[in-house]
């Protein structure tokens, strides 16, 4: 019979792949974007962890985005605090859905609770959980999303995020995204917002 663990990932995967939105991979796979995206959190906290991450944590990582699709960003005003909204709101549904199927896989309501913690990132700069989950995010979003984001938004903007992304990373974080491969925009874009042109 499989583990608590493993019913809560299967049903965290399950509802991942119900995504309607569709990307490639890099092999040319086709995949749900929400699954996409969870298997690369995951496969970056298993480089910023050392050690076998725990299994709340594996949850908490592979659960960051769940069903984000339901509630999209146009649902709300325009601008960084209907953005924040946004997010915010996005953070506790996803928190509490993942609780829940971790409460049905058999999970104590405290170790579901932990989890959705970790997913609405309650404690950043505090709690190395969610500072690892952030770190993930961050990654992330610096390998397989910057280049294309980076080309829609005017660049002093752009730099202020690049900013504010390292800003929430640790050092481990930082160091493994100045070894991404990037283009040699994305590469000026980062040097200049980190202050080294």
């Amino acid at each position: 019979m499989p583990s608590a663990f493993e019913q809560t990932l299967t049903a965290i995967d399950a509802l991942h792949a119900q995504d309607p939105r569709q990307t490639t991979l890099a092999d040319g796979t086709p995949l749900p974007q929400e699954l996409a995206y969870a298997q690369r959190m995951s496969h970056w906290l298993a480089q910023l962890q050392s050690s076998a991450p725990a299994e709340l944590l594996r949850l908490a990582v592979r659960a960051q985005h769940l069903q984000r699709w339901l509630v999209p960003r146009s649902d709300y005003p325009g601008g960084r605090i209907g953005y924040l909204t946004w997010r915010r709101d996005q953070g506790e549904r996803a928190g509490d859905t993942t609780a829940q199927l971790m409460r049905d896989a058999g999970y104590s309501a405290a170790d579901a609770e932990r989890t959705a913690t970790i997913i609405r990132k309650k404690g950043l700069g505090r709690d190395s959980d969610v500072q690892a989950l952030e770190d993930c995010a961050c990654l992330v979003f610096l390998e397989n999303y910057f280049a294309d984001f980076s080309r829609k938004v005017e660049h002093d903007h752009m730099v202020r995020i690049v900013q504010k992304t390292w800003g929430k990373m640790s050092p481990q974080a930082h160091a493994l995204a100045l070894a991404l491969p990037m283009n040699a925009t994305s590469v000026a874009l980062v040097k200049e917002a980190l202050g080294s042109a």
